[in-house]
């Protein structure tokens, strides 16, 4: 993991020394534009507790901003990832109807506003970029669950969107599905290459994205490849 970690480092201090290097910058620069936009697909892998009740999943990212000038940018993005549910998850739900056959999912919807700080090249480019905004999580159920008496609280019974007192879930409860939204915000690294005589460019990005959602907080680092245009 070291030496994966080493020449990973190696390789972005490299591109980001070739990005800013004379060589790099002095060809002929592209047309300024003051808009921006991008459109793109996301992997994304959740993070900490909340790793533990959603898979590794997917998703889209639209977003569209002001160039401030060629070096800085505001971007308004919305991110939106599909949510599907691990065993651990679903366990103790299903364990209170004993009914094997309860399934669950959700959704995880961001709006947030964010500051792009890049360097580009002729071909490749590099930037950093940061932001925060609302984080709307929901989570939904095959089917209603009522919950008994003297049932023990376990942070899956919060991802569901039941509540707890002195560590059991209160009961009569009854949820079939819940939501949450909350503050938060993120920060990441993305690399471009410009297409051809097109101010079109792909992108690889990777960002943290954390919130404060209700029960477990928001925790995850989606992949995004996608265009700016």
């Amino acid at each position: 993991m070291n030496k994966v970690m080493k020449r990973t480092t190696w390789v972005v201090v490299w591109m980001l020394i070739y990005v800013v290097s004379p060589r790099a910058q002095s060809s002929e620069s592209s047309p300024f534009s003051r808009l921006n936009s991008n459109a793109a697909f996301t992997v994304t892998a959740p993070l900490s507790t909340m790793g533990s009740y959603t898979t590794p999943t997917w998703g889209l990212v639209y977003g569209a901003g002001y160039n401030i000038s060629k070096r800085h940018s505001v971007v308004g993005e919305v991110m939106w990832n599909r949510l599907y549910a691990t065993s651990e998850a679903l366990a103790p739900i299903r364990v209170t109807p004993q009914n094997n056959d309860i399934n669950g999912h959700g959704n995880l919807v961001a709006l947030t506003a964010n500051y792009r700080l890049q360097l580009e090249g002729k071909v490749f480019g590099t930037y950093l970029i940061a932001g925060g905004g609302m984080y709307y999580r929901e989570a939904n159920l095959s089917q209603r669950v009522v919950v008994g008496d003297s049932v023990s609280c376990t942070p899956a019974w919060l991802w569901w969107g039941f509540t707890c007192q002195s560590g059991i879930v209160t009961s009569q409860q009854s949820l079939a599905s819940s939501s949450s939204t909350a503050p938060g915000g993120n920060v990441g690294i993305g690399f471009t290459v410009r297409i051809p005589d097109s101010h079109y460019k792909f992108y690889v990005e990777s960002r943290f994205h954390y919130a404060t959602n209700r029960g477990v907080a928001t925790a995850t680092i989606p992949i995004t490849v996608g265009v700016r245009f």
